[in-house]
């Protein structure tokens, strides 16, 4: 549900990964380059950088990095809309390749509730995983804040739309409609296609073809599979359809793009 490691100890990371947790990494001193889908990015002391369920993340180059690395699962954090919504303010953890290194400038609230957190987990005192729940909210808060005194725009985003954008993450492979996701969650078409309209400019289908794109580009990119493999995990019954489909997305065949991607 929820774990924490020091920086300096995640070996994981010294290589591709992707888990199925949210990701927040953050530097206490030194400094890291850092890979996350397709994009780079330098951490520096007394920064963070969110990582979304599911984005492929790695070092590029660690320069004696120190801090923290928190992870924790969509079912551990969201329990209500208002922590959905939380969770993606500001675009902080977001399903659309917007990862960014927030410096925190002075701000000591995110080091002293990772600090919190990794003694709790450690002491497991009575009530714990509330208190845990309530220190990731204070994190998440206070990096909101920081970002706003930055001149960030506020951003609010709509608990049904992150809850339709999981929806299409989680199931991929069966290559589920507009309607049959509507369906699962209780709503309409209709709205789903106006707040998806709403957030990113684009009709609810548009968005499951940019969600399956960037999924398609990871496994090629980092699982190294074929365009049969990839074009069957993404729900696809013909493989020759999904070459189309990626070639339209991307302007780029799947097998040009394998070539000059794969790690």
């Amino acid at each position: 549900m929820i774990d924490i490691k020091p920086l300096q100890t995640a070996t994981e990371l010294s290589r591709p990964r992707r888990i199925m947790k949210y990701v927040l990494v953050w530097c206490s001193s030194g400094s890291a380059t850092m890979i996350v889908d397709e994009n780079e990015f330098v951490l520096k002391p007394n920064s963070v950088i969110t990582i979304t369920s599911g984005q492929v993340h790695y070092f590029k180059k660690n320069q004696a990095a120190t801090g923290f690395v928190l992870a924790f699962t969509f079912d551990f954090f969201c329990k209500t809309d208002n922590d959905i919504e939380l969770i993606f303010h500001n675009s902080l953890f977001c399903h659309f390749a917007m990862n960014e290194v927030i410096p925190l400038g002075k701000s000591k609230v995110v080091q002293n509730e990772l600090l919190n957190i990794e003694n709790e987990l450690k002491e497991t005192p009575y009530q714990y995983l509330i208190s845990l729940h309530s220190r990731v909210e204070l994190i998440l808060v206070e990096i909101n804040r920081c970002k706003i005194k930055q001149g960030s725009d506020i951003y609010r985003p709509d608990a049904l739309f992150l809850k339709f954008l999981e929806a299409v993450r989680n199931n991929f492979r069966k290559n589920l409609t507009v309607k049959q996701i509507a369906a699962s969650l209780s709503t309409t078409e209709v709205k789903l296609n106006e707040l998806s309209k709403l957030h990113t400019g684009k009709t609810a289908q548009h968005v499951i073809y940019g969600l399956v794109t960037s999924e398609a580009k990871r496994l090629f990119t980092y699982e190294n599979l074929s365009v049969k493999q990839v074009a069957y995990a993404l729900g696809f019954n013909d493989p020759f359809y999904f070459s189309n489909f990626f070639k339209k997305q991307t302007n780029q065949s799947p097998k040009s793009f394998k070539a000059q991607k794969t790690v």
